[in-house]
């Protein structure tokens, strides 16, 4: 009977963990999640419309920020770039560039950290320095801030509404930071967008040379589905 009454405790014991792993996933899911796109913040395009937003992480970088801007170019199509602190600090210039280009330049931080595990005056500093570095170079302060990775919780979206920032996630994730391939990122984005979706793209933090390959199928593609393209927090 005591043999039974332990493998009953064990069973149970393995069952309460498995739950409490399940409900972890489905919050650490929900972290990701975005907010409806239209509440992905100051949308210039008519929402009414077939818009998509498209949006590039984690640059400038000196390799594929300005073949990203070129094919940008190419198809008279203008995004929203979120750049790193640190980065803009050691490309100055780029992000200058893609400013004058007319795309959208917001915050995504000083060094990429989880805004959630950082005290106040830590994320202060984070999008202080960050923003001072982006006015430098476009002469205009960012209203966005796209927490890294993802992370929020109502502390960081407390501390951005302070410093008036406006949180802005996604809602097409093709993980071409995973570099799956060219055309997987293709697939990935063409295979999930609406109308109004805010799609996550990279041009910074690794070799994006998967991403720029994808890009002109992208655009081209949403084109021809009649797909208009809108910044974000400009």
């Amino acid at each position: 009977m005591a043999v039974h009454s332990g493998r009953r405790r064990v069973v149970g014991r393995i069952r309460t963990a498995i739950g409490a792993l399940a409900v972890a996933l489905v919050a650490g899911a929900a972290v990701a999640v975005p907010a409806a796109p239209a509440e992905a913040a100051g949308a210039k395009a008519d929402q009414g419309g077939k818009v998509v937003y498209l949006t590039f992480d984690d640059g400038p970088s000196p390799t594929y920020t300005p073949r990203i801007l070129g094919i940008l170019a190419r198809y008279g199509v203008r995004a929203t770039f979120f750049e790193i602190g640190q980065n803009v600090a050691a490309h100055p210039a780029l992000t200058g560039q893609v400013a004058r280009a007319g795309h959208s330049v917001q915050n995504h931080s000083w060094s990429h950290p989880d805004l959630r595990r950082l005290s106040a005056s830590a994320v202060n500093a984070q999008v202080a320095n960050t923003d001072k570095a982006i006015r430098a170079q476009t002469g205009r302060t960012p209203s966005c801030l796209r927490p890294p990775y993802g992370a929020v919780n109502g502390a960081v979206r407390s501390r951005a509404a302070a410093l008036g920032k406006q949180v802005v996630l996604w809602s097409v994730d093709p993980t071409d930071w995973s570099r799956p391939g060219t055309a997987a990122i293709q697939s990935r984005v063409l295979k999930n967008v609406r109308p109004g979706s805010v799609i996550l793209l990279h041009d910074g933090g690794g070799d994006r040379g998967q991403t720029a390959a994808a890009l002109p199928t992208i655009l081209s593609t949403l084109k021809a589905r009649g797909y208009t393209f809108g910044t974000l927090c400009s």
